[in-house]
């Protein structure tokens, strides 16, 4: 998390500055700052909260910059206060940091700093290491660093100017993603932590690697090793697809992207579908994936609950041996690895830490990695043997919505082609087919009756726990229903496989913890209706989400919304809006914050 932004050029730094850290924000919001050179002086402005708050402090004194470095924050070390606000600086003033990642060994580090005499303005760990910059200056910004980034343990990615130093900003970066943008004539460049952000006039991209250090210049950008070796890298082209963000009317991003999904799905499947042939422009060659044994995937959150629809789609459809890992944990596994295993790393981003680190292992073992992400440029795109992207387009808010079912769609798609190489009929994979393309048209029935969701919502909005029911591919996606309404909601919600409920977990359930029930698993569905009938014995208000038909759940529940029926390894996408809809409206009758949710970031950069 935290967003990293810095300009030198022949424009106004401040505003150039503040719209960068605003394409940043969905990396945390909890406090921003800026800090720039004026002849040799360092000047500042930061702020708790969101970058709004910043804005309207600048507007009332605005800075007078020669180049400027920004940040957006999500707390680690320290509260979300003004004093831990970045940047930090050393006692002196001399040095202007930002930072982000965790720098793990930070207490030791602080307390060796605080024997010799160092005072500490914050709590954070990021201040740690602009005192020991300041250590070790000795008029030279890159031996300080040379001496410095041996003694931090972690992951980071900084951005540092110094008063000395006047037309210069210094940047580098350790397993944290950090990049630098230039124009043609290199009259201005940009320090960032995501190429996205760059402006149009900067289309040119070098990505740091580890311990790599970078001095960037109006009219010149220098690279370093870890010894302070120069280094020639070469630039990558990247296409700004910048468009202004615009709620087109809706109220909130997030019930947008919500009812972009018809038209997202279909992207997702667009050129990729021709006569009953499946398309992926794929760099993993076709005798490589014929012999594959099993299919690992990792994600975190929501890119967890769609691999583990994933895996019900490759054993289903391919007949191949799938598992799904929380990349947290798969990072520390010691996993079995074979040359025909391959890794499927799921990340809306791209720049995910944990699911990152756990692909970098599985390389390090030699398997083979298929991203699946919605970023291009991201970390994951630029690592992996190949990718497959979901072309959603922006997602704004920070709960993640259409991502997920592009992300499925996407899943699905290649499990198809999978299965075809493998052996698939014609006939089979026609008829998959057919089903897949019916989703966008299922997604808009549902869209169409939000109405009625709203109205079940207001019903159940004043509950504090709810469980959410599945099984077979439904569990999974009662796992997302219960992310989404207690990511904007803050009440407690829990995904559970049905059949376990009676196993301990239904000692919670009263007439206070409402249930509700995804019951589209049509292999399943009488099994179900006597799970219903269990926490109906014992007071649960019940609410289900049905496919049309399915009368035995019809005299179960309280309340029930009816779904368009689908075949069971695409029935999540239906159920899936109507959760999305089901949180976003108890969140508007709650009052709470639903775009940018408290404590949360949309990508997660640090572990």
């Amino acid at each position: 998390m935290c967003g990293i932004f810095g300009y030198i050029g022949t424009k106004d730094p401040l505003p150039i500055c503040l719209f960068g850290l605003k394409q940043l924000e969905y990396r945390g919001y909890d406090s921003s700052g800026i800090a720039g050179l004026y002849g040799k002086e360092i000047v500042s402005c930061k702020e708790a909260g969101k970058i709004s708050g910043l804005e309207k402090k600048l507007a009332l004194k605005p800075l007078a910059l020669d180049l400027a470095i920004g940040h957006t924050r999500w707390a680690t070390h320290g509260k979300p206060t003004h004093l831990n606000a970045h940047p930090h600086f050393d006692r002196a003033s001399s040095i202007a940091l930002v930072h982000n990642g965790i720098i793990e060994n930070y207490d030791l580090l602080r307390e060796e700093l605080k024997r010799d005499g160092t005072h500490f303005a914050s709590e954070t760990d990021s201040e740690v290491i602009v005192h020991l910059i300041a250590k070790y200056y000795q008029g030279s910004v890159l031996g300080a660093l040379q001496r410095t980034l041996p003694q931090l343990r972690g992951s980071f990615a900084l951005a540092l100017i110094h008063r000395d130093h006047p037309g210069q900003i210094f940047a580098t970066s350790r397993e944290c993603p950090l990049c630098v943008g230039f124009d043609d004539a290199r009259t201005e460049a940009i320090v960032s932590s995501d190429p996205n952000a760059f402006l149009a006039t900067t289309p040119n991209v070098v990505f740091l690697r580890n311990n790599e250090i970078v001095k960037v210049e109006k009219n010149q950008t220098s690279f370093f090793n870890y010894s302070l070796v120069p280094l020639v890298k070469k630039s990558e082209r990247i296409d700004s697809e910048f468009k202004a963000l615009s709620k087109e009317g809706y109220e909130h991003f997030m019930l947008k992207e919500i009812h972009e999904q018809p038209a997202t799905v279909q992207k997702a499947l667009l050129g990729r579908i021709d006569q009953a042939q499946i398309h992926l422009d794929l760099k993993l060659s076709e005798e490589k994936l014929k012999q594959l044994r099993h299919i690992w995937l990792l994600g975190c959150g929501t890119s967890a609950h769609a691999g583990w629809l994933g895996t019900l789609l490759f054993e289903d459809l391919v007949r191949i041996p799938s598992s799904m890992e929380i990349a947290s944990e798969a990072r520390y596994r010691n996993p079995i690895l074979t040359p025909d295993t391959l890794v499927v790393a799921i990340s809306q981003s791209g720049e995910t830490a944990d699911t990152l680190a756990a692909m970098r292992e599985a390389k390090r073992r030699g398997s083979s990695i298929l991203g699946i992400c919605n970023i291009k440029n991201s970390a994951i795109s630029r690592e992996a043997d190949s990718t497959l992207y979901l072309n959603a387009g922006p997602e704004v808010s920070v709960c993640s919505t259409k991502a997920f079912t592009s992300q499925i769609s996407t899943i699905a798609l290649f499990a198809l082609y999978l299965a075809k190489l493998k052996g698939m009929s014609d006939a089979q994979l026609h008829y998959y087919l057919d089903e897949l393309e019916k989703v966008p048209g299922q997604i808009q029935q549902v869209l169409s009756r939000a109405s009625e969701l709203q109205a079940i919502a207001k019903k159940y909005a004043a509950y504090e726990d709810f469980f959410f029911l599945g099984r077979r591919y439904m569990l999974p996606t009662a796992m997302e229903a219960a992310l989404k309404l207690k990511e904007i909601s803050y009440v407690n919600a829990n995904g559970y496989p049905a059949g376990e409920l009676k196993h301990g977990a239904i000692a919670l359930i009263n007439e206070r913890f409402p249930v509700i029930a995804l019951c589209s698993n049509i292999q399943t569905h009488e099994k179900i209706a006597s799970n219903l009938m269990e926490v109906k014995a014992r007071g649960a208000p019940v609410l289900a989400f049905a496919p049309q038909g399915m009368e035995a759940v019809a005299s179960i529940a309280d309340d029930i919304f009816w779904l368009p029926p689908a075949i069971d390894p695409f029935a999540p996408f239906a159920s899936t809006i109507a959760g999305q809809l089901f949180a976003y409206y108890i969140a508007l009758e709650r009052g709470c914050e639903i775009d940018q949710p408290r404590n949360l970031a949309k990508s997660v950069t640090v572990e």
